[in-house]
């Protein structure tokens, strides 16, 4: 079981700072599609989890952001506590959303 969440970080959305999260199991064989503009993130509820996703392009490490996982005006329930979930170092000290480099869907869409 995964919680999947979807956030609108596209700067001229009317949903900008909103999210989606989807219980993702075997059993209801549900998908999310995450769109450009939007961060992704996951967190494994069951003992074990084979989560696999796809992406539109190759890596690239100066397009890597994020955002802190418990930003409080996005309100996300990753359904566990804070001090259950392993985050990497990387993932401890992200931004909050207003502070973040967000997506500029006017100059980004097309790169």
């Amino acid at each position: 079981s995964v919680i999947d969440v979807a956030v609108d970080i596209r700067k001229v959305s009317p949903t900008f700072g909103q999210h989606v999260a989807v219980e993702l199991t075997e059993e209801n064989k549900k998908q999310l599609l995450v769109p450009r503009g939007f961060a992704h993130g996951f967190v494994v509820l069951s003992k074990e989890a084979i989560f696999a996703y796809k992406v539109d392009n190759y890596y690239s490490p100066e397009c890597d952001r994020g955002i802190a996982f418990n930003d409080p005006a996005i309100g996300i329930d990753w359904q566990l506590k804070a001090n259950e979930l392993q985050l990497s170092p990387k993932d401890f000290q992200q931004p909050l959303l207003a502070d973040s480099d967000c997506f500029d869907f006017e100059m980004d869409l097309y790169k």
